[in-house]
């Protein structure tokens, strides 16, 4: 017999189940066991569990959970720099296989403060190094709405898990557009954050040298920013924070965004092809925006593509040759194709070749990019493209065991060659679900905000919620 929650996953958000257990109409552990059920169920097709923390979950409910504003809801984190303290963080990689830290990141106490029910752990590829969600320690990721396609990277297993219908949200982190690509091709929505905006530590409060940021994947838009609301801030450490707007997230999303100046952006920063189902989409969302009362330009910022790829190439091997040799020094296991897959084990041969004074210029080639683009950014709100080149490709063609390097790296940029902006930049930027493609895949369509702005993204997006709604399209 159907648990009473199980109707309720599907019709209600997150925000929704919180109000359902605050009027007690359903309890958090009736939620937790059918989200349990249909993890199982999930896992078995889609491939999203990296691990299964039941236990752990029923735990906190029995102990007695906070009365923050998602109390009771079920919720899934990525398996990437994201710990529990005894429990094992894999990193998508078998060189984590026994690890389990001793501390619980500080974001994570944010969720468990807010009331969120930790139960599991979603797939992510090695280290988060690439577009798709596939690794050996983990296997094969694959997308609810096509099984045979890519659920996005790195956190597909997120996305996966939000699709198939598990939770309405799952954490997610975005070094170079890990949350916004899977939100792409799962028909979800995702927003990555401003920089400074939410915890990264206490091991350290900045990923890939300040590339990185956390947040979540969502069905929708008021359930992430009442998650922003419940996890942003400074922690003990940091070296910066990103300015706080005039009240909640939350009280954004129903907010009159005025009207914008909006930059249509459709060719690649390279020149790459772009698939013209993914330009279609973007023209018809600067159409609904138009429609909506907002002036639309094509348009878009000069960005060194070659120099920013390579500072990115400088920051993220070394960042990774960092993590992968104190590991190392701490179990006596060497890196090794037994425990690191093909790309990884490149990116650390090329960290080698990089003196403190290229990562210096790294530094100062973001910095540069993000002055480029502000400025470009004083006559325009928002920059309009699509999220990805492509719909959701096949699976076994992004993965971390290429047969020629140079290759999977150009195939990789051409996926993505907008994401990465933004992650050198700071700036909040959100992939929304409003187009298919013929063959019936999800194509997102992105919109970027000033640096700190998150406050005119979530009034838009509210905006174009209300205008466009996707809750109800679901995989079959």
């Amino acid at each position: 017999m159907p648990s009473p929650a199980d109707d309720l996953l599907d019709r209600h958000d997150a925000l929704g189940l919180a109000r359902l257990v605050r009027d007690k109409a359903v309890s958090p552990g009736e939620l937790l066991d059918q989200a349990i059920a249909r993890a199982e169920a999930g896992d078995a097709r889609f491939n999203f569990m990296a691990q299964k923390l039941y236990d752990f979950g029923r735990k906190a409910i029995a102990d007695g959970l906070p009365d923050g504003p998602f109390r009771g809801v079920p919720l899934l984190l990525k398996d990437l720099h994201t710990n529990i303290a005894g429990e094992r963080t894999g990193q998508g990689s078998r060189f984590y296989a026994d690890y389990r830290p001793d501390f619980t990141s500080e974001l994570v106490r944010r969720h468990q403060a807010a009331g969120f029910v930790i139960f599991g752990k979603t797939t992510t590829p090695e280290f988060g190094l690439t577009a798709t969600t596939e690794s050996l320690a983990c296997g094969q990721t694959r997308n609810p709405w096509n099984p045979a396609r890519i659920a996005g990277g790195s956190s597909g297993g997120s996305a996966a898990a939000v699709a198939a219908g598990v939770v309405p949200i799952a954490h997610a982190s975005d070094g170079g557009g890990s949350i916004r690509i899977p939100a792409s091709c799962c028909g979800l929505f995702g927003l990555k954050p401003s920089r400074g905006r939410v915890p990264m530590g206490p091991a350290r409060t900045e990923g890939w040298g300040g590339l990185s940021t956390q947040h979540a994947i969502s069905r929708s838009v008021r359930d992430s920013a009442a998650m922003l609301d419940a996890t942003h801030g400074i922690e003990v450490g940091s070296r910066y924070g990103a300015p706080t707007p005039e009240g909640s997230f939350l009280s954004q999303v129903g907010r009159d965004p005025g009207k914008l100046r909006v930059a249509l952006m459709l060719q690649t920063p390279a020149g790459t092809p772009v698939d013209p189902e993914c330009v279609a989409a973007a023209r018809a969302a600067a159409k609904l925006l138009e429609s909506l009362g907002h002036h639309i330009e094509e348009a878009a910022p000069k960005v060194d593509v070659a120099a920013l790829g390579t500072a990115n190439f400088a920051a993220i091997s070394t960042a990774l040759a960092v993590d992968v040799e104190d590991r190392a020094k701490l179990t006596g296991i060497a890196p090794s194709p037994d425990v690191l897959e093909k790309v990884t084990l490149t990116f650390l041969e090329y960290s080698k070749q990089f003196r403190g004074i290229d990562v210096a210029r790294a530094n100062n080639v973001f910095q540069e990019t993000a002055i480029a683009i502000a400025r470009f950014m004083v006559d325009f709100d928002i920059i309009l493209s699509p999220t990805v080149a492509a719909p959701p490709i096949e699976l076994g063609r992004l993965g971390l065991m290429p047969d020629d390097f140079a290759t999977w790296g150009r195939d990789i940029a051409a996926f993505t060659p907008w994401t990465g902006l933004s992650n050198a930049t700071g700036q909040p930027s959100m992939s929304l679900p409003l187009a298919m493609s013929k063959d019936g895949l999800p194509i997102g369509v992105m919109m970027t905000g000033r640096y700190g702005d998150e406050a005119t993204l979530l009034r838009l997006a509210g905006q174009v919620e209300r205008a466009a709604p996707w809750f109800d399209r679901r995989p079959a």
